[in-house]
């Protein structure tokens, strides 16, 4: 069962309550390795990036088990610093383990991180980070090692790009380290927010949540605690694109709409009424079908790299010509061929894609190459005439708990074959 049949020509109508956040869970869970105890994690996403790191947790020696929504971690045995390769090398957030595992561990080490095929992805930032921490980095045949021969110092630290992945490692490392660590230049995304939370709940003492500037002061160890997970923009935004070229009418429930503003403002844009309520989007579509001249993937809080793909696909239905730039991911324009299979004109130019609308896509048979793509395809084939099969699911399963379930329940015709 690794493909998903789509019948489109039917507007999105209803309202989905969205599932807890794949990229707050991640690094939530590499946390709890910090801690000589348990964790429990509440609306944890059930999906399949959830289970590769629980896989490599217990490869550690953490006791890890799910209880309905809700991931348990015992980390009190952990037992090595060594992450194996099985799953390692499928995941992308196994790179925030060097943070978690050098300040507990005093080392750490690890096969150079999978995850998605959407460019290089490169780690140098996270390695200056450890060096600055007071690690030594040594670069081995298929990994990296990172070692600190005493505890970790507490520093001044300038990010020269606001990388996700390098805040939150710095964060995870500067925790239980001596002294106080600063961070400049930090990216601010709600998931970084959310890891910090997590952290002074867990006993961390960590200031200036939410902005460009971080302080963090050491601590000698944390403490048990139970988290509820924020809700996942990205399938949320999701959602809403699909429901948008569908010309449909939706409510997306237990959200924090703010997370989202980048996206409701381009979908004001093209002619879809938008209501914003307290945890919740309302968005009536019937008449969103004026192009965009202009939209740039950028950090928080510009429009998200990951709801890209969906961006273009829900654009082929435009009454005009619209143009996306990707600056984060040099291979974001994966999904611009499976489109073109399905009718689709859209001229790809280095990191820029012209889109052309109006012409309708035709059902086929489509691949999905990495996540978002992959659900992107998914909404295009709601959007086509005549059936779709999109192969490769297990790609969306990365991210999205049940979306076949998700879209069946707005009046999708899709199912899981």
């Amino acid at each position: 069962m690794d493909r998903i049949q789509t019948r489109g020509n039917i507007p999105l109508c209803g309202e989905v309550i969205i599932q807890g956040s794949k990229n707050a869970a991640l690094p939530l869970m590499a946390a709890a390795v910090l801690h000589r105890g348990t964790t429990v994690l509440h609306r944890c996403p059930q999906i399949l990036d959830v289970e590769y790191m629980s896989e490599i947790l217990r490869g550690l020696g953490c006791m890890v088990r799910r209880e309905g929504g809700t991931l348990i971690i015992d980390a009190r045995e952990l037992s090595a610093f060594c992450v194996a390769p099985q799953f390692a090398t499928m995941l992308r957030a196994s790179v925030l383990l060097m943070g978690s595992l050098l300040g507990r561990c005093g080392c750490a080490r690890l096969p150079y991180p999978g995850g998605c095929t959407i460019g290089q992805r490169p780690i140098d930032l996270h390695l200056q980070v450890f060096e600055r921490l007071g690690a030594v980095v040594c670069p081995e045949e298929k990994g990296i090692g990172v070692y600190a021969d005493t505890q970790l110092q507490g520093c001044n630290l300038q990010l020269a790009f606001p990388s996700v992945g390098a805040t939150e490692n710095a964060i995870l490392g500067a925790v239980l380290a001596k002294g106080t660590t600063v961070l400049e230049g930090c990216a601010t995304e709600p998931e970084i927010a959310e890891l910090c939370r997590f952290l002074n709940q867990k006993g961390a003492r960590i200031e200036g949540i939410g902005r460009r500037r971080l302080t963090i002061t050491g601590v000698t160890c944390l403490q048990d605690s139970q988290y509820t997970l924020m809700p996942d923009r990205i399938v949320a935004g999701t959602y809403l694109l699909a429901a948008a070229g569908t010309r449909g009418n939706i409510s997306v429930r237990g959200i924090c709409p703010g997370h989202l503003g980048a996206l409701t403002a381009v979908l004001q844009k093209t002619g879809a009424e938008v209501k914003i309520l307290r945890d919740a989007i309302c968005m009536n579509a019937g008449e969103a079908h004026l192009p965009v001249p202009s939209v740039q993937t950028e950090p928080y809080p510009g429009f998200p790299t990951d709801l890209q793909s969906q961006l273009m696909v829900f654009l082929t239905g435009a009454d005009g010509e619209s143009r996306i730039e990707e600056r984060l991911f040099e291979s974001r324009f994966l999904i611009a061929e499976e489109l073109r299979k399905m009718g689709a004109e859209i001229a790809v130019d280095g990191q820029s894609a012209v889109i052309k609308g109006k012409n309708r896509l035709k059902g086929g048979i489509v691949r999905a190459q990495e996540l978002r793509g992959g659900a992107a395809l998914v909404a295009a084939g709601l959007m086509a005439e005549g059936e779709t099969v999109i192969l490769g699911s297990h790609f969306i399963k990365r991210g999205y708990e049940d979306i076949c379930r998700d879209l069946s329940g707005l009046g999708a015709d899709i199912k899981e074959l």
